[in-house]
């Protein structure tokens, strides 16, 4: 069960940049890497699902009332990403979105939301719509939902 303390502790994405953008957000508290060219980024620790080991990585982020949408994209790859895999075991996540920090439930979005969620995330990011071309799987659309 990853919390919002797991952050500080958690495994970086095996991806260099990925864990480099991560440590800059977390040592400036999210003054840095937060947000760049109006593309906002947050930083997401789940629980290993063979490990029990925190891990932690950033990734593009809208928002959907209170919630919190992220895109399990991969950049297309033919396999989900690690860390989808390990919510689905274990929903509770651990984020932070520029300096807050909280515990959330993640959940995949329903058929009826994905379509507009969809719309929505590739608008902020166009890359998504490349990514989904790439791949036979269709992209998983995950909500967070604060608990605390």
């Amino acid at each position: 069960m990853a919390i919002a303390a797991d952050l500080d502790h958690a495994t970086d994405s095996q991806a260099d940049w990925v864990a480099e953008q991560t440590r800059t957000y977390l040592a400036s508290n999210g003054a840095e890497g937060h947000e760049s060219n109006g593309i906002y980024t947050l930083i997401l620790a789940t629980t290993g699902r063979r490990t029990g080991v925190a891990r932690r990585t950033c990734l593009i982020y809208g928002t959907a009332g209170t919630d919190f949408v992220v895109v399990a994209s991969d950049a297309g790859a033919d396999e989900n990403p690690a860390w989808f895999k390990n919510l689905l075991a274990d929903p509770s996540v651990g984020v932070q979105v520029g300096d807050r920090r909280f515990t959330a439930r993640a959940r995949v979005a329903t058929p009826d939301e994905r379509g507009p969620l969809w719309r929505q995330m590739a608008r902020i990011f166009p890359l998504y719509d490349e990514y989904a071309q790439k791949t036979d799987r269709e992209i998983p659309i995950v909500l967070l939902t604060p608990q605390d």
